[in-house]
């Protein structure tokens, strides 16, 4: 089932061939291509970045269901998180939650990529850093790289091209329409005695739909707002600036000079319906694999990029004329019902006022036990069929 790795010259460039073409390198494009080769198909990885370490957008919480489920590196991870700090918009009064369970780790993304692109290298995966995807070209998928322009033919492109992916346009799937955006900065802590704790703020002035955090960890700190772009009455960069200045959980730690930052947009509209076609499919962000109500997308992006390659390597041996197009998002967007209905009623929380009235339930026995499902329960990314029969 593997294509050869022929490659040849024409007057548009090289053509290479391949069984799948992975467009995006983050970790559900790492994942899908490791386990297709893997399986033994030749797999092509493409991302426009030139290190992996760079230009990373996400803060990398992961919760105990994929801690527990995929074999993530342990040296890749900050400590273990039980504690969470909830805050109304004037921060007097938080509720705080402890779980009796590790629940959160914040991966140090920059060797957690390197070591997953190692792990797909040593798969058999040909990685192609510093290139573009351009679109679909004939039969074939324009590329430009280090190398001027190529063009790629692969029985099934995989679009890991993040929330506004070029692939699923030019394969015609569903794309995301509802979006958070959100920036961060991230720095290292000298250390102290209190337990490792994720803060979050719920104030629409400043994160409007969302929140503003502080993960502090014992190790680094993660500042970050996010919400609806439209929303931001001074625009996002200046309320990172405002909530960055006086942040829960880092008093009398002084804020470096240089950080690193962090952003991007955040599809928060569920799970997309049409996600694959006989041509290939989407995963990660691409096909909105990220929880409506906690935005978390990790462990969405390694579950359903698991189903992608069981349906990928179903196709490419048995040669179903269907393939992907059995890949189908919308049995997986009926769980996320609930979510979905949370969301909407989270967005239309629109003042600081309203915000602290709804702490005024969050602080009884049953807001503190609805938030803490939702904070520590132990329901992830819904199990998607299995790929055959």
């Amino acid at each position: 089932m593997t294509a050869a790795d022929e490659t040849s010259t024409t007057s548009t460039g090289r053509t290479t061939t391949a069984d799948v073409l992975v467009v995006g390198a983050g970790l559900a494009g790492l994942h899908t291509a490791t386990l297709l080769a893997r399986q033994g198909h030749d797999v092509l990885l493409v991302d426009r970045r030139t290190t992996l370490a760079g230009a990373i957008r996400t803060t990398g919480i992961f919760v105990r269901k994929t801690l527990d489920d995929f074999p993530l590196p342990p040296e890749c991870l900050g400590p273990p998180i039980r504690r969470v700090m909830l805050y109304p918009p004037d921060l007097r009064r938080p509720v705080s939650l402890v779980s009796d369970r590790d629940e959160y780790r914040v991966g140090d993304m920059a060797p957690l990529y390197t070591s997953a692109a190692a792990d797909a290298e040593r798969a058999g995966v040909r990685m192609a850093l510093g290139t573009r995807y351009t679109g679909r070209q004939g039969d074939g998928y324009r590329l430009v790289g280090r190398d001027g322009p190529a063009v790629v033919r692969a029985r099934f492109v995989v679009g890991a091209d993040g929330a506004r992916s070029r692939v699923a346009r030019d394969l015609a799937l569903d794309r995301n329409h509802h979006l958070l955006v959100g920036a961060e900065e991230v720095f290292p802590l000298p250390g102290g005695d209190e337990p490792p704790t994720f803060h979050c703020v719920l104030d629409p002035a400043l994160a409007p739909g969302y929140l503003a955090w502080v993960v502090n960890d014992g190790r680094h700190a993660h500042v970050g707002v996010a919400g609806y772009a439209d929303r931001f009455p001074a625009g996002l960069r200046r309320a990172l600036e405002r909530f960055s200045a006086a942040p829960p959980g880092l008093d009398g730690v002084p804020r470096p000079e240089t950080v690193e930052r962090r952003g991007g947009p955040i599809p928060v509209g569920g799970v997309l319906r049409r996600i694959g076609c006989p041509d290939g499919l989407l995963v990660g962000d691409a096909a909105g694999a990220v929880s409506p109500l906690t935005a978390g997308g990790l462990d969405p992006c390694l579950r359903l990029s698991e189903h992608a390659a069981a349906v990928l390597d179903d196709a490419l041996r048995t040669g179903r004329p269907d393939g992907p197009a059995r890949y189908d998002g919308a049995p997986l967007r009926a769980r996320f019902h609930g979510r979905l209905l949370l969301r909407r009623g989270l967005a239309q929380v629109r003042t600081p006022v309203a915000m602290a009235a709804a702490f005024t339930l969050l602080r009884t026995p049953l807001g503190r036990a609805a938030a803490a499902r939702v904070l520590f329960g132990d329901r992830s990314f819904p199990d998607p069929a299995p790929a055959r029969g």
